[in-house]
Formats: structure tokens, sequence, C-alpha cells
């Protein structure tokens, strides 16, 4: 499988993903325009991409959605609460969404998708395990706390792009209100470093091959920070020597084949 981070964090998100004969995009946060620029950077054919699938429905996840799918004839798919929250954002989105449960796995193609709830500020958030028979990649990016089902779904994958948002010291000592910080701290808010590092700890295994850290914030992290703390993690399990990449919101990742 492979896989190409396009953005990621609070000005927007989008994985590309490709594997068993088709290639598709988790979220479409991005303008169409951008999301097209930064497929030709990758040096990505966007005529292979036939689906868009969604996480959750805030903006920095769909904002690209109605004129991306158009352009790209792509399927949109989302489970019922995200689909009504992007359609409500965007009444001209006349595509239509093929809908998931958000507990129950479906295929598309040769890739199967298994999503999975998690706690996040939306209406019915969604992490992603894609599985075309031999690999498995999954994806988790805004979560408010590290629970015990994200861990269960991440142990058995090869790669993981993990939300890695915040480090707490820099983050309250912001000068955002504290509203704000209190959302994002909260239990439907984001993953602090140290919860990455929790995650990683308690469900890291032989079968991991690479951590892609995602959705740092720009101005209560930083990519040294990030992986040092996951790599700290990963060292205290006996598993150091597994790669660390820290995804951008602005640099295209290079692709990882898997």
């Amino acid at each position: 499988m492979k896989i190409c981070i396009l953005a990621s964090g609070s000005k927007g998100n989008c994985i590309y993903v490709a594997g068993g004969g088709t290639a598709l995009l988790i979220d479409a946060g991005l303008s169409a325009r951008e999301t097209l620029q930064r497929l030709a950077l990758a040096r990505i054919d966007p005529q292979e991409i036939r689906s868009i699938l969604f996480t959750h429905d805030h903006s920095d996840h769909r904002k690209g959605a109605r004129v991306l799918s158009k352009r790209l004839e792509a399927q949109l798919y989302a489970n019922d609460a995200t689909a009504a929250g992007i359609e409500l954002c965007d009444p001209a989105l006349h595509s239509g969404f093929n809908i998931f449960d958000s507990c129950s796995p479906f295929e598309i193609a040769d890739l199967r998708i298994e999503p999975f709830p998690v706690p996040h500020d939306a209406g019915d958030p969604v992490g992603f395990v894609i599985d075309d028979g031999r690999t498995r990649i999954g994806v988790v990016t805004d979560i408010g706390q590290a629970t015990e089902l994200s861990k269960e779904k991440l142990h058995n994958c090869d790669l993981v792009v993990l939300e890695s948002n915040h480090d707490v010291e820099l983050l309250r000592q912001s000068g955002r209100p504290w509203s704000l910080i209190q959302r994002i701290e909260g239990r439907c808010g984001h993953l602090s470093n140290d919860e990455a590092a929790e995650i990683i700890t308690d469900s890291a295994s032989g079968r991991w091959r690479k951590i892609v850290l995602a959705h740092l914030s720009e101005d209560c992290n930083s990519s040294a920070l990030a992986s040092s703390t996951a790599v700290a993690a990963l060292e205290r399990i006996r598993l150091g020597s597994i790669p660390v990449r820290v995804a951008s919101q602005h640099i295209v990742s290079k692709i990882i084949t898997i």
C-alpha cells in the first residue's frame, strides 16, 4: 500500500491512500485547487482517485468536498451524522453520500475499510483502518483521549497515522482564550504529545513499520517535541527502531510504501 499526507493540521487535512488496485482520499479539507496542486507535487494522478472518505464534518476536513468530488467524479463516503453535517454546511453539494455505519467494515473495490468511533467534538467522528489483505494502515487524527478501542484498532497495523496535536505547557502558555484551551485539552478535543505516547505505549507491536505524527499545532507544538516524545515511548517498550515521521500542514509528504 501507499500513503501520502497532502496536508495535516487545523488549516486543512487530506491523506492519499492507494492499494488493492484502487486509490482514495481520507478527508478533503483543502480547496480543490490546492488538493490538485499537492497531488501534482507528489506525482499522483488525480484520476486514480475514485473515493473520498470523511472522518467528520469540521471545515478543515470537508472544505473542498463539493468541488473536488465533482472534478474527480469521486464517490463520497461518510456516516449519517457526518454526511448531514457536511450537507448542512454546503447545501450546494448534490453528489450524495454512500453512508456507512461507524462500527461496521465495508469495501471499496479490493480495500476493506474499518471505521471506528473516536471522541471528538463533532457529530459522529471516526478513525479508519484501511486493509488490502496484506497491509493495514490506521488513521486517527482528531481524538480527545486515548481510548481502548483506538489502541485495539491500531495494534495490528503496519503503519499508523496518529494525532500528536500539542505540548500541554505550550498550549497553556499560548495566550489563547481559556475556553479554547479547555476545549483542546478536553475529552473530545485533541491529543497531546503525552497522550499520543500513551497510545503508542499501549498499542504498538512488532508489526508496526512506521509512525506518522499528524495534526500538530503550529503554535503549541513542534516537530522536535512531538517526535522526541513518540521516540521515547517506543524506546520504553523496546521498539525504538520504528521510524517516526511528522506530517506537515504546508509540505506534502513523500509517498510511503508499506
